[in-house]
């Protein structure tokens, strides 16, 4: 990941990030209890894949998974 910063006069510029990293440490980090930076790295990327992409509701998308909007917007394309 790369920090940035908003361009002056516009503060959403980093509002889905903001939200994101909210997401990840309220309903991984602070449930799993780590231990080591190894035990962090084996479980973010299982916590993004199996959780917040496929089973985790996001209200941007109209209530429905990544996965699921993706799916959905692929076959209206095709």
């Amino acid at each position: 990941m790369c920090g940035s910063m908003s361009s002056a006069g516009n503060p959403y510029h980093n509002a889905q990030a903001e939200s994101f990293m909210k997401t990840l440490k309220v309903e991984e980090v602070y449930r799993a209890g780590y231990e080591t930076f190894a035990d962090v790295a084996a479980r973010w990327p299982m916590f993004i894949e199996q959780i917040f992409n496929s089973k985790r509701l996001h209200s941007a998308l109209g209530y429905q998974t990544p996965e699921g909007f993706e799916t959905l917007f692929a076959q209206k394309a095709a």
